[in-house]
């Protein structure tokens, strides 16, 4: 299925590259970088691209692109899906999925991918069982393979590939039983001049990192499930019984696992917890311009609101930007054209702003149209959605009760034009 896979950087450069069929020329991404000088930005490359002898399916991830060639027709979701889980696998493995952790890491990245896939098609992509089978790297780790010409690869089969549950290693045990859960929310929505909701909808997931012994059965039920629309689950999940009774009913995978996600329409449920007060003019005379931006707490979220950054893509006639702000800092990068507010935690005794002057390119034509504000935030033990978690229960050995949810709410697109 999956014939190569190349990882490109955002400057354009392939870093690294594995075939697991017959050697396909890098020259195969110039299709790639061909639709990456026409996109406005790296997110708006098309993930899939069609070319005389292949197909190249790709996801953006951390400025890195991850580029699978495909040479038959398969179902691109099916391809992007595990480019994702690539993505997480180096994450869970180095910290970060960045290209200098990659290059560290680079005998480790071409075992893993190796086990990931058999012949072009994914075999193991589940955290618990790859790392039976490759040793996460560290620092006494490394040293002792260099002395020893030994590698993180194990010597035995993983426990848990010969169960009917192969995404729990078997024999697991912990002196404390501990289940943590985390019900994390994104909103996207955009806003008018007036404040008018002109779109939302939110995307959430429930993360989960469960250390438990034996083999626990656990089930998970919600006071308000209807509220959740295109569901996505983790392989533990029994589909039936969530279909039947709106329950989840699962054996977890030992650690740090995604759950399920889900979507909610939201057009006229959200409840937007900040304010915005923006004045961006361009003067028709002259080359310089106004910004003023006022963000408040609304007073009926009773959530404190923190991690507030506004990013504002200017246009390309700006130049530079001579502003000041009382709370926070504010940078202007006049290459990318962007500027970043980053705020923290908002006040309500103080509210933040943002002003000053802008300079235009000289001659140049007054923009048509004012610039968009992106604004992320953090609103920790909330779920805009409303959703609630009813009960957990835990099945198998003996487990101390479940003490609570963590909610999260967070805005990711969150635009307010001007």
């Amino acid at each position: 299925m999956i014939h190569s896979l190349f990882l490109v950087s955002t400057a354009g450069h392939i870093f690294l590259e594995k075939h697991w069929k017959s050697v396909i020329s890098r020259s195969v991404c110039d299709y790639l970088f061909e639709a990456q000088g026409k996109a406005s930005a790296p997110e708006n490359v098309p993930p899939v691209i069609a070319t005389p002898h292949h197909y190249l399916i790709s996801v953006y991830r951390d400025r890195i692109f991850f580029v699978a060639v495909i040479q038959t027709e398969v179902p691109p979701l099916f391809v992007i899906e595990f480019l994702h889980r690539v993505a997480e696998t180096f994450q869970d493995y180095f910290g970060e999925c960045s290209e200098a952790s990659i290059k560290d890491n680079v005998v480790i990245v071409y075992e893993l991918l190796e086990e990931m896939l058999d012949n072009g098609f994914p075999l193991a992509t589940e955290a618990n069982i790859l790392k039976e089978m490759i040793k996460p790297p560290t620092i006494l780790r490394s040293v002792v393979n260099t002395i020893t010409g030994s590698s993180n690869v194990g010597g035995t089969l993983p426990t848990g590939q010969l169960s009917n549950i192969p995404w729990r290693r078997t024999g697991v045990k912990y002196t404390n039983n501990e289940a943590y859960f985390d019900v994390v929310e994104e909103i996207d929505a955009i806003l008018d001049k007036s404040g008018t909701v002109v779109f939302a909808e939110i995307q959430g997931v429930i993360d989960a990192c469960v250390k438990l012994s034996g083999m626990p059965d656990l089930t998970l039920s919600f006071v308000n499930p209807r509220l959740l629309d295109d569901v996505s689950f983790h392989p533990c999940v029994r589909f039936k019984r969530w279909e039947a009774e709106r329950v989840l009913s699962f054996i977890p995978p030992d650690g740090n696992f995604r759950l399920m996600s889900y979507h909610v329409n939201a057009q006229n449920l959200v409840a937007i917890p900040v304010y915005v007060k923006q004045n961006v003019s361009f003067f028709e005379t002259g080359s310089s311009g106004r910004l003023d931006i006022t963000v408040g707490p609304k007073q009926t979220m009773g959530k404190t609101i923190e991690d507030v950054v506004i990013t504002v893509h200017m246009p390309k006639v700006v130049l530079n930007a001579n502003l000041t702000t009382n709370q926070g800092t504010s940078t202007y990068d006049p290459v990318t054209k962007v500027l970043v507010w980053d705020i923290g935690k908002l006040n309500q005794q103080k509210v933040p702003n943002l002003k000053g002057s802008l300079s235009l390119q000289s001659g140049a034509p007054r923009p048509d149209e004012n610039p968009t504000l992106n604004i992320d935030l953090r609103i920790q033990q909330l779920a805009i959605s409303g959703l609630k978690v009813n009960r957990l229960n835990m099945f198998g050995e003996k487990y101390k009760p479940f003490k609570g949810v963590k909610y999260v709410t967070k805005a990711g697109k969150f635009q307010v034009r001007t």
